[in-house]
């Protein structure tokens, strides 16, 4: 319990024991219960409406002296825990919000979500399983509270204005995932955030087919629609509901690479780095290697485009992902031999 808390409630008990013990003082002196009670009130607020009856004896005068300085130091004891309360409260806030921009000044190649609701809540919790950095906006301050208090790193504000967007380190992001159930907002925040950040990887969500295009056209990498992927998932569900039950296994916690684990295969992100001693050379050269084979099934190149099945012509550049299917145990030592690093495992999406 915090101390200006108690503060205010020993107070109010203290005021409380006063009134209480005043008034069955007045009574033991021979005032009735509604006098006595009368008395203490006026004596304690300071009313001064005269004595209900005289104090003329010197029991009585030291115990009304009392009285007062009971009351009166009980009343200020608990507004001034009142007052330290809601001191602390502001001060701590405004602490807090300055300790919030300092760690999102300092973060770099993060992700930035636009809104959180329902998809934007998901979105985060695996952001936040995943151990990505990433700052949320949101105009709501109860979603705002309810995401600062799953410790996540948030603002309030309109994701459309630009200068929302640069609190949240939008020219460092790497990132931008704009999931607002509104059309018209995706499409203004994903133009907004790519005038800012040219380099940026858009990610937005659209209501409706329509939208797909101009979320495009304003910028957007990826367009995703909830609402077709949903279609799609329950028309495959009735049109094949044995291969959803395979993949699924009825709780959906297996992922690809768990089922191609079971026949000795997986799929890995591998980044080119800059010490990577395969900068400059093609496709085909990395493609065999002793004791190992693999297939490269995606090249994604430091801007975000994406070669499906790379011929083995393309030369591998800095800044290059593979995702490569390959046995179980030989991913560790392709790394390895080609100062490759590991990024992540690659999950599988749901048909």
């Amino acid at each position: 319990m915090p101390q200006s808390f108690r503060r205010v409630l020993t107070g109010v008990m203290l005021f409380i024991m006063t009134i209480v013990i005043a008034t069955v003082g007045y009574i033991i002196l021979g005032w009735s219960f509604l006098d006595a009670l009368y008395q203490v009130i006026i004596t304690v607020f300071g009313v001064g409406f005269g004595e209900v009856q005289p104090i003329n004896t010197p029991s009585l005068r030291v115990f009304t002296m009392l009285v007062i300085v009971a009351g009166t130091s009980s009343v200020v004891y608990a507004v001034g825990g009142l007052v330290q309360m809601i001191t602390e409260g502001e001060i701590n806030r405004a602490l807090g919000i300055r300790r919030m921009i300092k760690s999102i000044e300092a973060l770099n190649q993060h992700v930035v979500i636009c809104g959180f609701g329902r998809m934007g809540q998901i979105l985060a919790r695996e952001m936040a399983e995943a151990r990505q950095p990433f700052v949320v906006i949101d105009n709501s301050g109860d979603r705002a509270t309810e995401a600062q208090e799953l410790g996540y790193l948030v603002l309030v504000g309109n994701a459309t204005e630009d200068d929302v967007l640069e609190l949240a380190g939008i020219q460092h992001a790497k990132f931008l995932a704009t999931v607002l159930p509104d059309d018209a907002a995706n499409v203004f925040i994903t133009l907004t955030a790519r005038g800012i950040n040219p380099g940026l990887i858009i990610l937005a969500r659209g209501e409706y087919p329509t939208t797909e295009r101009k979320l495009r056209l304003a910028g957007a990498d990826h367009v995703v629609l909830p609402a077709t992927i949903g279609a799609m998932r329950i028309a495959h569900m009735i049109t094949h509901p044995t291969t959803l039950d395979f993949l699924d296994r009825n709780d959906g916690s297996n992922t690809l690479n768990e089922l191609l684990a079971k026949i000795d295969l997986q799929i890995e992100e591998l980044a080119i780095t800059s010490e990577s001693p395969m900068i400059g050379h093609l496709i085909k050269d990395l493609e065999v290697s002793v004791n190992s084979a693999f297939i490269i099934v995606a090249l994604r190149r430091d801007d975000g485009a994406t070669l499906t099945s790379p011929e083995g012509k393309v030369m591998i550049q800095e800044g290059d992902t593979l995702i490569v299917l390959g046995r179980l145990g030989d991913m560790p030592r392709l790394a390895d031999i080609y100062a490759l690093k590991r990024k992540m495992r690659y999950r599988g999406a749901q048909l």
